[in-house]
Parts: structure tokens; sequence; C-alpha cells
């Protein structure tokens, strides 16, 4: 699989490092630098990053879905704004966009904006989700991806790949090296949301999945070594 223009699926928890809430300058700053090393490839980079590391769900089921959708909207936006100063120290330059107003924080989503940018060298961070409620941070990363027409998404998670049970709970569970997202969709595994893996499936945008935490895993699965599993689309 050649690689032009990817999309990286960034977890919120993975920027909080062993922390697990708020930010690690460490693991962000050892994050851009990886992505620094990508760049330097010629290789295009989008970015989406979950808002996990300050919000998750509900704060009790009383509260309402959508209200607790639009707050982890905004703590994906406060994420981009931190990670993209990172990437501008390490020698990147970046632009944040979010399908709705925030101000001078970030521009609205221009779809041929980012692909200019993106041509342009610039990393492009797509923060506030979908806009809408209901989904997760994997369904705009599918649909950036496809509507900027990337290569591949490369979704860099705590798990170092998709499994066909919890490897936390079963010691034997078997990790794969590579399968088709309709195997996500059929056995509903749940490493990604199931509408996002519908969208993968029917837009035909694969995706890598791997650990995060593996020393050089973004550039090595750029480089198209064995790293993580590779989900044919």
């Amino acid at each position: 699989m050649e690689l032009n223009r990817i999309l990286l699926k960034l977890s919120g928890e993975a920027l909080a490092g062993n922390a697990g809430k708020g930010f690690s300058e460490d693991e962000v700053m050892r994050v851009a630098s990886e992505v620094k090393k990508v760049t330097d490839l010629g290789i295009q980079v989008c970015v989406v990053i979950g808002g996990g590391n300050f919000w998750r769900g509900r704060s009790s089921n009383d509260m309402d879905r959508v209200k607790a959708d639009q707050i982890g909207m905004l703590a994906t936006v406060m994420n981009c704004i931190y990670a993209a100063d990172a990437f501008r120290r390490a020698g990147m330059k970046t632009r944040i966009m979010t399908p709705f107003v925030c101000g001078d924080v970030a521009e609205l989503y221009v779809r041929d904006k980012a692909i200019e940018a993106m041509e342009n060298g610039e990393v492009v961070f797509f923060a506030g989700g979908s806009g809408h409620p209901y989904f997760s941070t994997d369904m705009p990363a599918v649909l950036r991806a496809v509507e900027t027409k990337c290569d591949a998404v490369l979704s860099a998670k705590a798990i170092d790949g998709v499994y066909d049970s919890d490897p936390k709970i079963n010691p034997d569970a078997k990790k794969f090296e590579e399968m088709e997202m309709s195997d996500i969709v059929d056995k509903k595994l749940g490493v990604i949301d199931l509408a996002s893996a519908v969208l993968a499936m029917e837009q035909h945008m694969p995706m890598i999945l791997f650990g995060l935490n593996e020393e050089g895993s973004i550039l090595r699965a750029v480089k198209g070594e064995k790293v993580g599993t590779k989900i044919n689309a």
C-alpha cells in the first residue's frame, strides 16, 4: 500500500501518557517528533484526536446525551490546540479546522482548503468531531479521510492491534495481522464503532490499527513495515 496522504487518528488518552488525564508534554512531543519524520518523507498528514483524556460518555445516566457529546467535541478542540502547538514546536506548519464556529481558535472546515493546506505541507487537525452527537471520533476520522482523499487511516491506540477477544481478559486472545473491514462489521469486534467501519468498507478506506506506545510505530506503519493490524477495505 503506497501512502501519500494519511489521516492519523490519535486517542485522547494517548496525549495523557501514564497520567490518564490531561496532557503529557513528553508524550505529545514524542508523537510530534515522529510525525515530523513522516512529513519529511513528503507524506501529507491530517489528524483527528479523541477527547477521552478530558471527557468520556456521560457523567451520569441522567445527563442528556446530546449535551454530553457536545462536551466531548469541545474536548477534542482543546486536544487539537495543544497538539498543534507541539507540532509547530517540532518544526511543522499546522492548521486547525472545526465543523462549527470557534472564533479565532480554529477555522471552519472546508474540504478544498484542507486539501490545499496539506498540499502546501501543513498538518491539518480536524477538531470538534463531526459536529453532530451520537458519533465517536472514529466517524470524523473515516469521514474526513474519505472526503480529503487520504490513502489510509492510521489509528494509533493503547492496544497494539485487533484481537479475536479482549487480550486483557483472555491471555490466549489471537491477534490478527491482516483482515477485512467486513470482518469488523460482521463480527462486531468493536475496535472501531460500527457506523465508521461500515463507511470505511463502503468507501474502500483501508486502516492500520497499531499501538502508539510502540517505539516508532507511526513511521513504521507509513513505511509499510509489519505493525499492528492491517484492515483492508
